[in-house]
C-alpha cells in the first residue's frame, strides 16, 4: 500500500511505525495487519480469521482511519492506552485531593492519554482557608502546576502532551480565566474553555447582571454583556478560550441519567462524566465518492454503511484490548462502552460532488451522510448486543433520549429487542494527523484550511522544517484534468469563507452525532472584530454543544501559512548578516536561589514594518554560570539570525527544569533559571502581559522557597511566616 505524499510516509515512520528488537512494521500493509489482528482478538477464537481480514479490509486506503493511539499501539505489547484521552475526575475543594488529582493526571498522561479537567470545584482566589489563617490561590494558581507536569511528562520522551482546563461562567474567578492566554507564556500546554449555562445565555439576551458565586455562596455581580464580550474579545485576539454549553451537553446526553459531564476531552469532541474515556476512528468520506468531480458524482452509501458497520464493531473491541492507566477509567470505559465513531474528508467529499462548502446543497449533503452513519452506527451497536450483550448500565429509557427519539421506527425496533452494546456512538474529532497520514484529506468537519501551504513540521531537536501540503482534492484534480485551473465556486478554503460558513456546517453535523464536534472557525488575521464577535452566539442558536475559534496573531502565531503553490518553498538563506546598528532591551532578572542578579539583553533587528530578535546576551558575576550561559546564548542567537518564527525557543527554553530544584517568581513556580531566561524571552516576543515587570525583585514579598507572599523583613534577615524560611543579608 504505497503513499501518495512524500509527508504521509514521514507520519507513518515516525509515529505510527513499530519497532522493536525483535523487528518492525516493514510498511504501511505491515501497520494494518499489526493493528487488524491486535483488534481481532476481541473476538472469539474461531472468528479471529475472519474480522481480521474485514478489519484490514476496512483500513486498506484509509477508508476507516482508527485514532493515532490504536495505529501506534494496538498489538505492540506496550504498557500505553489505546484510548485517547479522558476526563479526570471531580477535584475536591482540599489540597490533598487537589494534588492526588495532578498524580492521576500525570500517570494518565504518561501511558499517552490527553486529559480534561473542571477547575470550577476549587475556591476562588483570596477566598478563606479556614483552619490555616490563610487566602486561597483560586483555580488559575492549581493550573499552573498541571502546566508545569505536562511540560515534565513531555519532556520525558513522551509525545506532546494535551490539555483541557474548563471554568464555569458564574466562577468568581472567570474573568482571569478568560484572559489567561493572552500571556503567551501561561498555560501553553492547555485548551481552554468556558462552561457556558443557558441562565448565563438567558441573562445575556434579557441584559441582565450576572451572579458569580462558588458552592453556594455569593461575592460579587458583573453584567452579563459585558462578561460575554470580555470573552468574545479574548477569543478574537488570543484564539481562546472557547465555549461549551454544558446545559445542552447534559441535555442532549444517551446517558443522562447516570452521570454528569462538567469537562471535555482535550480537542472538544467528547464531552465527557469524571473518568470518562474518549475511543476514536473516523470514516473517511473522500475515499467513498463515485466518479469524484462528474455530474454524477455521489458518495457510496452502501460502502458507507458497510464501513460504519466494521468501524463500530472495531472500536467495541478496542475497548476489551486496551490498557487503563487508572482502575476508575476501565471501570467507566467498560461499563458504558462509550464510542466516537465520526468521519474525515467532509470538505473533499463535498468538493467531488460538486457541493460548496457551507452552501445549502453542502448542508443538506451533510445531513444525509451523517445521518445514515448514525443510523447504521445504531443498527451495528443493537446487533451487537445481541451477539455479545449490551453494555452492563444499559436502560432501556434511552430510547427516549433525543438522539434516539430521531431514529427510524426501525431501526428503534430492533434496539428496544436486542439494547444496545455501546451507550454513546458518534463523535467528530480533528484527525489532524491521521488527515495528513491519509494523503492530507480535509480533516474532519473542517472546511480545507488551503489547497497549498506550508506546515512547519517540529523536528527532534525541538527545531521546525517547512513542509509543503497540497490537499487531497486538488492532488486528485490535476491527476484528472492536468494544468486546468479548478472550479473557484467549490474549491473554497478557510480563508474565504465566513465564520457563519463554518457554524451552519458544524450544527448541520451535530444534528447526527450523539455527542460534540471538534471544530475550529478559522478567520483571517484581518477579520474585523464586528464580523466576528457573534460566532459563539450563533453556534448556540443553532444547536451546537460548543465551539472554538482561531485567528492568526500575535500572541498565538500561526503553524500554517499559505503558499501560492506547494512547490514555492522558501529557501534557507543561512543567518541573517549583522546589521552596522541594533536596537534591544536589557531585563534584570532576580533569580532567588543565588545572590547577584542576572542581566538579559535581546537585540533586534528590522524585518519590513516589524522587528525580529537577533541576538541574546547572558551576564552574570556568578562564574558557575558562566560556559553553560555563553554556549546557551550563542546557540540561541544562531537560531534567532536564521529568521522566521522563534516563538518556539520561550517555550523550549521555558519547559526545562532542574533537578536541584527551581524558585517561585510572580508567585509562579518558575522550574530553572533557563526557564526564567525563557520568560523574559516570551515576553520580548510580545507573548506575555508586557505590563508585568519580568525583572523585578519579588524577594521583599514572595518567599523563594514556598512561594507564598509572606516574607518579612526581621532584624536584617528575609523571614517567611509561612515555611520559616529565613535568609540574611
Amino acid at each position: 500500500m504505497p503513499f501518495d505524499t512524500p509527508l504521509a510516509e514521514e507520519i507513518w515512520d515516525k509515529k505510527y511505525r513499530f519497532r522493536s528488537a525483535s523487528g518492525e512494521d516493514g510498511d504501511l500493509a505491515g501497520t494494518l495487519e499489526r493493528v487488524a489482528r491486535a483488534v481481532a482478538k476481541a473476538e472469539k477464537p474461531a472468528k479471529r480469521k475472519v474480522w481480521t481480514s474485514r478489519f484490514r479490509d476496512a483500513l486498506t486506503n484509509f477508508q476507516f482511519i482508527p485514532a493515532g493511539r490504536i495505529l501506534a499501539g494496538a498489538g505492540t505489547g506496550r504498557n500505553v492506552t489505546l484510548f485517547n484521552c479522558f476526563v479526570m475526575g471531580t477535584i475536591p475543594d482540599d489540597l490533598p485531593g487537589i494534588f492526588e488529582h495532578l498524580r492521576e493526571a500525570a500517570i494518565t498522561m504518561q501511558q499517552g492519554g490527553g486529559v480534561g479537567m473542571d477547575f470550577s470545584t476549587i475556591r476562588p482566589s483570596g477566598a478563606p482557608v479556614l483552619g490555616v489563617g490563610a487566602h486561597a490561590s483560586g483555580p488559575l494558581s492549581f493550573m499552573d502546576t498541571w502546566d508545569a507536569m505536562c511540560r515534565t511528562i513531555m519532556s520525558a520522551g513522551q509525545r506532546r502532551g494535551a490539555m483541557m482546563g474548563c471554568l464555569r461562567i458564574d466562577h468568581p474567578d472567570i474573568e482571569a480565566f478568560i484572559d489567561a492566554k493572552r500571556d503567551g507564556a501561561r498555560f501553553r500546554n492547555f485548551n481552554m474553555s468556558v462552561l457556558v449555562t443557558d441562565a448565563f445565555m438567558q441573562a445575556l439576551e434579557s441584559g441582565d447582571d450576572w451572579p458569580l458565586q462558588h458552592a453556594g455562596t455569593p461575592y460579587r455581580t458583573v453584567a452579563a454583556r459585558d462578561l460575554w464580550d470580555r470573552l468574545m474579545q479574548a477569543t478574537y485576539d488570543a484564539a481562546e478560550p472557547g465555549v461549551i454549553f454544558v446545559d445542552r451537553v447534559n441535555a442532549e446526553n444517551n446517558l443522562a441519567g447516570i452521570e454528569t459531564i462538567s469537562a471535555s476531552n482535550p480537542c472538544g469532541e467528547q464531552m465527557l462524566p469524571p473518568y470518562g474515556a474518549c475511543l476514536l476512528g473516523s470514516i473517511n468520506l473522500a475515499r467513498l465518492v463515485i466518479a469524484p468531480f462528474e455530474q454524477e458524482a455521489a458518495l457510496d452509501l452502501d460502502q458507507l454503511e458497510h464501513l460504519t458497520e466494521t468501524a463500530v464493531r472495531f472500536l467495541d473491541n478496542v475497548i476489551d484490548i486496551s490498557r487503563f492507566p487508572l482502575v476508575a477509567q476501565e471501570s467507566e470505559a467498560t461499563s458504558k462502552r462509550r464510542i466516537g465513531l465520526g468521519i474525515t474528508g467532509l470538505a473533499d467529499a463535498l468538493i467531488f460532488c460538486g457541493a460548496t462548502y457551507g452552501s445549502p446543497e453542502a448542508l443538506a449533503k451533510t445531513e444525509i451522510w451523517l445521518g445514515a452513519i448514525k443510523r447504521a452506527a445504531y443498527r451495528a451497536s443493537a446487533r451487537l448486543a445481541e451477539e455479545k450483550g449490551t453494555y452492563p448500565l444499559y436502560d432501556p429509557a434511552i430510547l427516549d433520549r433525543p438522539s434516539l427519539r430521531s431514529l427510524d421506527d426501525e431501526t428503534r425496533a430492533l434496539i428496544r429487542t436486542h439494547g444496545l452494546r455501546n451507550g454513546c456512538l458518534t463523535s467528530i474529532a480533528p484527525t489532524g494527523t491521521t488527515s495528513l497520514l491519509a494523503d492530507n484529506v480535509s480533516s474532519g468537519v473542517e472546511p480545507v484550511f488551503a489547497f497549498s501551504y506550508i506546515r512547519k513540521v517540529k523536528q527532534a531537536d525541538g527545531s521546525t522544517r517547512d513542509q509543503a501540503v497540497t490537499d487531497y482534492a486538488l492532488t486528485l484534480w490535476k491527476s484528472l484534468h492536468g494544468d486546468m485551473p479548478p472550479p473557484e465556486d467549490i474549491f473554497v478554503s478557510s480563508q474565504t469563507l465566513s465564520p457563519v460558513d463554518h457554524v451552519r456546517m458544524q450544527a448541520a453535523a451535530q444534528k447526527h452525532v450523539d455527542s460534540s464536534i471538534s471544530k475550529t472557525v478559522n478567520c483571517p488575521a484581518e477579520i474585523s472584530f464586528d464580523s466576528f464577535k457573534d460566532v459563539y452566539l450563533e453556534g448556540y442558536r443553532l444547536g451546537c454543544k460548543g465551539l472554538t475559534t482561531y485567528r492568526p496573531n500575535a500572541i498565538t502565531g500561526s503553524v500554517l501559512s499559505t503558499v501560492d503553490g506547494v512547490e514555492s518553498l522558501p529557501v534557507d538563506k543561512g543567518l541573517l548578516p549583522r546589521a552596522e546598528r541594533l536596537t534591544g532591551a536589557t531585563y534584570k532578572l532576580k533569580w532567588p536561589p543565588i545572590a547577584h542578579a542576572v542581566y538579559v539583553t535581546i537585540n533586534d533587528t528590522e524585518n519590513g514594518l516589524n522587528t525580529q530578535p537577533f541576538e541574546i546576551f547572558v551576564n552574570s558575576k556568578n562564574m558557575e554560570h558562566y560556559a553553560w550561559t555563553l554556549a546557551l546564548t550563542r546557540m540561541i542567537s544562531a537560531v534567532f539570525r536564521r529568521g522566521g518564527d522563534v516563538s518556539f525557543v520561550a517555550e523550549e527554553l521555558q519547559a526545562v527544569f532542574d533537578p536541584q530544584g527551581g524558585a517561585f517568581m510572580d508567585g509562579r513556580y518558575v522550574p530553572s533559571l533557563p526557564a526564567a531566561i525563557g520568560r523574559i524571552v516570551a515576553e520580548h516576543l510580545g507573548h506575555t502581559d508586557p505590563a508585568r515587570d519580568v525583572a523585578h525583585d519579588t524577594s521583599a514579598s514572595c518567599c523563594p522557597k514556598c512561594g507564598q507572599k509572606a516574607l518579612v523583613r526581621k532584624e536584617g534577615c528575609d523571614t517567611c511566616l509561612e515555611c520559616g524560611h529565613s535568609k540574611c543579608g
